[in-house]
């Protein structure tokens, strides 16, 4: 950097020169020539994957989807004292994870990689040469010490603190006596003249005077990594970006990255600004919050299709918001002009209604169910795994069964391993005395079941279980048929509360039923 400082001081020019155009200028920022839809998501691996960062992955995916597009992961990794280990894969992971996988990735490889800012610093090199030589950016030898000074110093007064130029205006001399002492100083941006407007595809037509209210900001950092200013820039040129949806924080930072993509000479893409996901209450989600990063979710068991439902149903962009949208819907309806400037307010107590939804929608599908299946056969492995004494309970089309009967009443798959209904997977330890305590009539009821059981080629469905039951309890003297309910479930789970006695017995089929009741007769 030293070297190149050098040689460009005698081809520094005013500012004046770069041709900006003075006065007021309406810039209407065009689509690229060409049909090409190319978005990205550019988070950095700070830390993994959150809500936040889920849903403007999920506008960029569903965006391009609709369009024909690409998205594009690309990781900016610049901050490399802030870098958490395992957050780049993390990202990725949990994107593939969600179902909407970037097409071009750090992971997958693309025409436009490498992937990873850290790997791209020969380009913000380029860039820096190009605005050292016009002019528009220039070295600064501020010491840390001064830079704090000046902070202290803005806020004492209670002004925004902001650097005061000082560089700026060197002379060619004084930089190069300065070079000869910091070969390496960070380079500054020369803010001047007005912003371009610009119209945003969500807030509209905007300009913020930049200029006016900041210091020139830091492009390329002493080390030759770049700020997110001058990297976002460069690189959404050179990979090609038509479009950047990204969130609403930035909005007011784009008239800098017009300054830079003005004095750069490339035409800028277009841009659109998401409001932001915000707690129930208002207030900002916090990577802090340890539930809101996609990896709680995912090992509790919620479902890819709830989380993108909920995040988009609260918020804007659809003719109307409803729960229930499959990824493929939300791709048809989307619609980027119908996104409003209003925050989204996301209930989280809500998903597991939504959970429940796209359960029930899984369960419907044959293929679907059968991964189900599966995976419920290998959570019931591992939570009872030597607890169980019949492991007839793994059978498949056992495992289907109780999935059909219990799909309305359960939010995740994990629930059907949960204590309320161990009885389905291993057999409660009950004693005669325990039902005892509930009726008198213990053997009584007990046969009567059992025999209820034994008819030939009785095909069992849950509503002629219960007319039986009914039945068999107004048999009974002096026996609320409340109590006959009690003794039952009981008798089958060892808890007092839970499913239906009926739909109890249809999960566990006639011949377990029987070997339970027999059980407690003989003990």
């Amino acid at each position: 950097m030293a070297v190149l400082l050098k040689r460009l001081l005698h081809l520094r020019r005013p500012p004046e020169a770069l041709g900006r155009p003075l006065g007021r200028r309406e810039a209407s920022l065009g689509t690229h020539a060409g049909p090409a839809v190319r978005v990205r998501f550019a988070p950095s691996p700070t830390g993994f994957l959150h809500l936040g960062g889920l849903r403007t992955a999920l506008y960029n995916y569903i965006f391009a989807k609709k369009h024909g597009g690409s998205f594009i992961l690309r990781l900016e990794d610049t901050d490399q004292t802030r870098l958490v280990p395992g957050a780049a894969d993390n990202i990725e992971d949990m994107l593939e994870w969600a179902g909407i996988p970037p097409d071009e990735s750090p992971r997958r490889g693309g025409p436009a990689g490498p992937y990873l800012q850290s790997q791209r610093l020969a380009l913000y090199a380029q860039a820096t040469e190009a605005l050292l030589k016009s002019g528009a950016a220039y070295p600064c030898f501020c010491s840390p010490q001064r830079l704090e000074l000046l902070k202290r110093e803005a806020l004492r007064n209670r002004q925004t603190p902001r650097y005061d130029n000082r560089c700026r205006s060197l002379s060619e001399a004084q930089v190069a006596q300065k070079l000869a002492k910091d070969p390496k100083p960070p380079i500054r941006f020369h803010l001047e003249g007005e912003a371009p407007a610009f119209q945003d595809l969500v807030y509209g037509w905007n300009r913020h005077e930049v200029a006016t209210v900041e210091g020139d900001p830091v492009i390329l950092k002493s080390d030759g990594f770049p700020t997110y200013h001058l990297a976002c820039v460069v690189d959404d040129h050179h990979m090609g970006i038509s479009h950047v949806l990204r969130g609403s924080e930035w909005l007011v930072s784009t008239s800098k990255h017009l300054l830079l993509y003005q004095a750069l000479g490339w035409q800028p893409p277009r841009f659109a600004h998401l409001p932001l996901l915000l707690n129930r209450d208002g207030s900002k989600l916090s990577k802090r919050q340890g539930d809101i990063f996609l990896e709680h979710f995912a090992a509790a068991g919620f479902l890819p299709d709830a989380l993108l439902d909920i995040i988009t149903s609260c918020g804007s962009g659809f003719a109307e918001n409803q729960m229930g949208r499959t990824l493929p819907e939300l791709i048809t309806q989307f619609d980027l002009t119908r996104v409003t400037c209003h925050s989204a307010l996301l209930d989280l107590e809500k998903l597991p209604g939504f959970n429940r939804l796209h359960l029930r929608r899984l369960v419907s599908d044959k293929t679907q169910r059968r991964q189900l299946v599966g995976k419920l056969q290998a959570l019931v492995e591992e939570a009872f795994g030597s607890q169980l004494q019949d492991r007839d309970v793994l059978d498949a089309a056992y495992v289907e069964r109780i999935i059909l009967l219990r799909q309305g009443h359960i939010c995740h798959l994990q629930d059907l391993v949960s204590p309320a209904h161990s009885y389905l997977w291993t057999r409660p330890a009950v004693s005669r005395a325990q039902l005892g305590a509930v009726s008198e009539k213990v053997d009584v009821i007990a046969k009567r079941v059992l025999g209820l059981l034994e008819g030939p080629g009785m095909s069992l469905t849950q509503d002629m279980l219960n007319g039986e039951l009914k039945k068999l309890s107004e048999g009974l003297e002096g026996t609320k048929h409340s109590n006959v309910m009690k003794l039952l479930r009981v008798a089958l789970s060892g808890q007092l509360q839970g499913p239906p006695v009926a739909e109890m017995m249809l999960s566990l089929g006639p011949k377990e039923v029987r070997e339970r009741i027999q059980k407690v007769l003989s003990s």
